[in-house]
């Protein structure tokens, strides 16, 4: 045999055992990854696995609670909100109707006072008055029914007394008296008189 011939006689030889060292390699390789596989504990069964699922089940079912509380309490801060606003609105409604009441009193008073000053202005007690200086002319009424003592005169004024138009001593009731400018009046224990 020739050196040739030797060569490719031991080539089949190596072939086989290259093949079956493959083959040996991979099935080694299959066989140790899948025994590894079965060997290594899954994660998710772990204990630190469980116990961290728990713990986040725990808090998304807090986190699900605190919003809930949280949404609860918001609507209670805009209930809120808009009963305060509905307080302020009745109570600048209250208030703009106090200040109207207070307005019309005070137009009242100052049409009661004018008037007071008016009636004051136009009455007249006992004593002599010279018309159109300290009485304006026109008719008077006694304001009360007088006693029996009453007493009045219209006088010519400047006379001193001494010139009487009218006078009377009624008696009682209600008299009046019609006076004008260049009169005097003179009222005694008649109490008092209101211009008509």
């Amino acid at each position: 045999m020739s050196n040739t011939e030797a060569t490719d006689a031991s080539r089949p030889k190596r072939r086989g055992v290259k093949a079956v060292a493959v083959a040996l390699a991979v099935v080694l390789l299959f066989g140790g990854g899948f025994w590894l596989g079965q060997a290594t504990t899954d994660p998710m069964n772990s204990d630190e696995y469980v116990a961290l699922e728990a713990t986040g089940q725990k808090a998304a079912t807090d986190r699900d609670v605190f919003r809930g509380q949280l949404e609860e309490l918001q609507g209670e801060v805009a209930a809120s909100r808009s009963a305060a606003v509905e307080q302020d609105d009745a109570i600048l409604l209250r208030e703009a109707a106090v200040k109207k009441a207070e307005e019309e009193v005070k137009k009242r008073e100052s049409a009661v006072t004018a008037v007071e000053k008016k009636k004051e202005a136009n009455t007249i007690s006992d004593g002599t008055w010279v018309v159109g200086v300290d009485i304006e002319a026109g008719s008077y009424k006694a304001a009360s029914s007088v006693g029996s003592s009453c007493y009045w005169a219209i006088l010519v004024s400047g006379t001193n007394g001494d010139d009487i138009i009218n006078n009377d001593l009624p008696g009682g009731g209600l008299p009046s008296v019609t006076l004008a400018a260049g009169q005097d009046f003179k009222s005694s224990r008649c109490g008092s008189w209101a211009k008509q």
